[in-house]
C-alpha cells in the first residue's frame, strides 16, 4: 500500500486570470482584481482520480488549506501533520510540509502548485538528502518543469498507479522579468518523479518563422469581429501584422483596427466580446497545450463565446505531435478533444488530435 504526501500551496494560479502572470508577491492585488482560488479544485480533481484507482492508499497531509480539506472531500482519512495559524501560507509551510512528510517516510510528495512550489518541494528533499519521488498537479500560472502530469486528473492516476521512476528537470522563470516580457528559464534541481506518458516534458521556448502564417491571418481579419490573441512569438508575429506590438506574454483583445484591451485579465476579455470572436492561440512548444498553460485568462466563460482558431509553425507541431487542453472544465475539455485543423501557413492548415 502507498503512503503519499499531500500539499496544497492555495495561492498558486490566482494571478493567472486576472492577467498578472504570476501570483508570486501579487497575491493582494490578485485578489483585489477579483481572482479565485484555483489551486483547491484542482487538487480536488487529482486526489479523486487517486481514490477511484486505489483508494487504499494512505495519505499524509496539512490541515486546510494545504490539503486537508480537499483530501478529506475526496473520500481518505488522511493523517494530518501539521497545522497553521491565521496568517497568509508562505513558502516556508509547503517547505515544513514536506520536511514532515519525508520524516514519515512517504512513498511520494504530491503537490498542487507552479514551478515556485516545485522549486520549494525540490529543495527540501535535497536538503534532507533523501531520494523520494514528487510529482505536481499544474495549478501555477508558471508550469515550465518536467514534474508534473498533464492535467490533475492525469497526475492522479499517475499518482496511484506508477511502478518506475526516473530523473527529471525542476526549472523556473523570474516573474518580474516574466511581466516584463521576458522568459529565462533556470534550472533549480534534478529529481526523481515517477516515468509515465501522461507527465508534461519541459517547456521548450522557441517557435520558428511564422511570418507568412501572420500575413494570412491578417489579410482575412473580418470587419466586426472581436480577436482575442493569446500569448508567445507566433501571435505576436499576428499581433504585429495586425499593426500593434501588444502584450508578448499575455493575451490582447482587438477589432476594426483597434486595441480593445491589451494584458487583458477574464473580466476584461467578457467585457469586450462582440456578437462574433475568435480566440487565436498557439499551442506552448515542448507541451502542445492549447489552454492551460500561460493563458489562463483564456476561461471556459471566454472559449464559449469564442470559435477558435489554433496556429503553429510546422516544425513546433512535428515537435509536439499532439495537442492538449487542460481549460479546468472537465466537460468543455472533453468538448475540445480530437481533431482540429491547425493553421500553418498563409493557406495551408495541418490536422491534429487535441487529446
Amino acid at each position: 500500500m502507498r503512503t503519499i504526501g499531500v500539499v496544497v500551496n492555495p495561492i498558486a494560479g490566482m494571478g493567472g486570470r486576472v492577467g498578472l502572470k504570476g501570483t508570486d508577491g501579487k497575491v493582494d492585488e490578485a485578489r483585489a482584481r477579483g481572482a479565485e482560488p484555483r489551486a483547491p479544485s484542482r487538487a480536488r480533481a487529482a486526489l479523486d482520480r487517486i481514490h477511484e484507482l486505489a483508494p487504499e492508499t494512505t495519505v499524509l497531509t496539512y490541515a486546510a488549506p494545504m490539503g486537508g480539506g480537499a483530501v478529506c472531500d475526496a473520500g481518505f482519512e488522511p493523517t494530518v501533520v501539521g497545522t497553521l495559524g491565521d496568517e497568509e501560507t508562505t513558502a516556508a509551510d509547503t517547505r515544513a510540509a514536506v520536511a514532515d512528510f519525508l520524516d514519515h517516510g512517504v512513498d511520494l510528495i504530491l503537490f498542487v502548485g507552479g514551478d515556485g512550489t516545485a522549486v520549494d518541494v525540490a529543495e527540501t528533499i535535497r536538503e534532507h538528502d533523501a531520494d523520494v519521488p514528487m510529482l505536481g498537479v499544474p495549478a501555477g500560472v508558471k508550469v515550465y518543469s518536467s514534474v508534473f502530469g498533464v492535467t490533475p486528473r492525469a497526475a492522479g492516476q499517475i499518482a496511484a498507479t506508477f511502478a518506475d521512476t526516473e530523473r527529471a528537470e525542476v526549472n523556473d522563470i523570474d516573474e518580474d522579468e516574466y511581466r516584463e516580457g521576458e522568459v529565462h528559464t533556470e534550472l533549480r534541481a534534478v529529481v526523481r518523479v515517477p516515468a509515465a506518458e501522461q507527465r508534461q516534458a519541459s517547456k521548450q521556448l522557441g517557435g520558428g518563422t511564422v511570418e507568412s502564417l501572420a500575413e494570412g491571418v491578417g489579410r482575412e481579419a473580418r470587419e466586426g469581429v472581436t480577436y482575442v490573441l493569446g500569448p508567445g512569438s507566433t501571435v505576436g508575429a499576428i499581433k504585429e501584422r495586425l499593426g500593434f506590438e501588444g502584450s508578448p506574454l499575455g493575451v490582447d483583445v482587438w477589432r476594426d483596427g483597434e486595441v480593445l484591451v491589451e494584458d487583458a485579465s477574464e473580466r476584461e476579455i467578457l467585457d469586450s466580446l462582440g456578437e462574433e470572436n475568435v480566440i487565436v492561440v498557439s499551442p506552448i512548444g515542448g507541451q502542445g497545450f492549447v489552454f492551460g498553460r500561460g493563458n489562463q485568462q483564456l476561461s471556459p466563460a471566454v472559449i464559449a463565446q469564442c470559435d477558435l482558431e489554433v496556429v503553429a509553425s510546422k516544425s513546433k507541431l512535428d515537435e509536439i505531435g499532439t495537442l492538449r487542453v487542460d481549460t479546468g472544465d472537465p466537460d468543455l475539455d472533453e468538448e475540445l478533444a480530437g481533431w482540429l485543423q491547425v493553421r500553418v501557413g498563409r493557406y495551408e492548415r495541418r490536422l491534429m488530435q487535441v487529446i
